[in-house]
Parts: structure tokens; C-alpha cells; sequence
């Protein structure tokens, strides 16, 4: 029985460093990605759902969901989207010091052939990664 005991320990020690290895970057951007599908799609009260705290806190569901259609619907359908760059920071203008990854992606819309989204994941308050803001130019 003791050996068991030894053995699983070493187990825990060697497998929980590897679970924390992932980037931020590769978080968030997962995050990111999942989260702009529900946009793509026109999901928006769902998008709103998913985002993070600050951002529900500054808009409404009513209030994105207009805001984001407004700003998507006239783009049409999405034809591409590449990772431009992608920055961790803890501080940003305007907003608590907290974990944030600034994404940007080239996108590329049936009627916008050259757009820049920028996608901004946070690690809310429960220590998940979500979309605090989104940004399409």
C-alpha cells in the first residue's frame, strides 16, 4: 500500500506541470475563436452569455445585441480570418489590471475584403478565460 501512495504522488507531480504549461496566448485565442463562431453566426445574446463579467457589467444583452449586429450584419458572412498578432498583457487603458490577451485577426467579409478584429479574452473572476471586448474596423 505504501508503494501505491509513492507512486501516485510521483504521477501528480509529473503530470500537473504539464497541464498548466499551455500559454495564455493559446487560451485565449481558443476562447477567442469559439466565441467569434457564435458572432459569425449571428449569435449574439449568445455571445453576450458567454462573455466576461466587465463586459456585461458595461453593455446590455439588448444593448450588444444591437451594437454587435449593427456593426456585423452590413460585413456579410465571414470568407476567411487569420491571427495577425497576439499579446499578453496585465494592464490595458481604462480597464482593471487583471490576465488579457490582445488578439488580432485579418479578416476578410463577403463585402469587406480587408478588416481588422480585435478580440480581447480576459481571465474573469472564476479563472476562466472570456471575451471582455470585440472590436471590428
Amino acid at each position: 500500500m505504501r508503494g501505491l501512495a509513492v507512486t501516485c504522488g510521483l504521477a501528480v507531480l509529473l503530470v500537473g506541470p504539464a497541464l498548466g504549461a499551455e500559454k495564455p496566448e493559446d487560451a485565449a485565442q481558443a476562447v477567442a475563436d469559439s466565441w467569434l463562431k457564435l458572432v459569425d453566426q449571428g449569435q449574439y445574446e449568445e455571445s453576450w452569455e458567454q462573455a466576461a463579467g466587465p463586459l456585461k457589467v458595461a453593455i446590455s444583452k439588448d444593448e450588444w445585441k444591437k451594437g454587435c449586429g449593427g456593426a456585423r450584419q452590413p460585413l456579410g458572412k465571414l470568407v476567411s480570418r487569420k491571427v495577425r498578432s497576439r499579446q499578453y498583457t496585465e494592464q490595458l487603458p481604462g480597464v482593471p489590471d487583471g490576465k488579457y490577451v490582445v488578439i488580432q485577426y485579418d479578416t476578410v467579409f463577403e463585402r469587406k475584403a480587408s478588416a481588422l478584429e480585435t478580440v480581447t479574452p480576459m481571465v474573469d473572476s472564476d479563472g476562466a478565460w472570456r471575451v471582455s471586448g470585440y472590436f471590428v474596423r
